[in-house]
């Protein structure tokens, strides 16, 4: 074999392994949500936990933090304030503003299902070395830069060069 064809192989091994923890990710999600409420969806768990913990607390922090759309924040938003999980309330540097917040209730369901997550997670790492939890720290920070560089450069205009204008 070529050191090209070895190194298409891993590049197929690599994406396979990153679906497969994508799809074992997504299930995490859908149990989190369920703790968090039966009707509770998955990425209304994502713009919940975004909200608690103080990561984005308006639509526009929340669809920039999870790169979706605003009808969709919008839905889970409006379901999150139905369930009782989050309220908007006056910003208190801008009085004119709204910015949203977890109420009790949803702090303690989200601390809840993140402490389950969180274990078992740890529970898979901690048969790792610290040497080798920093390398593939290190290598998914350079993946994600990658990825986000490439997705930044792919925004652009063809014609100017210059950035899309943004939506939303």
């Amino acid at each position: 074999m070529t050191d090209s064809s070895d190194l298409d192989l891993a590049i197929t091994r690599v994406e396979h392994e990153l679906a497969a923890l994508f799809a074992r990710i997504r299930v995490g999600w859908r149990e989190a949500a369920e703790t968090v409420h039966p009707d509770l969806q998955p990425l209304g768990y994502q713009v919940l936990v975004s909200i608690a913990t103080g990561k984005a607390t308006s639509a526009g922090e929340i669809i920039e933090r999870l790169q979706t759309d605003k009808s969709a924040v919008s839905r889970q938003v409006r379901q999150l304030e139905g369930l009782g999980l989050v309220e908007s309330v006056p910003d208190r540097a801008d009085r004119r503003a709204r910015v949203l917040v977890a109420t009790d209730l949803a702090q303690e369901r989200v601390s809840a299902a993140r402490a389950r997550y969180e274990s078992r997670l740890g529970e898979t790492l901690r048969q790792w070395s610290a040497d080798d939890l920093d390398h593939f720290a290190d290598l998914l920070a350079a993946l994600s830069g990658a990825q986000s560089a490439a997705t930044s450069s792919s925004a652009s205009s063809p014609s100017s060069g210059r950035p899309a204008p943004a939506s939303g």
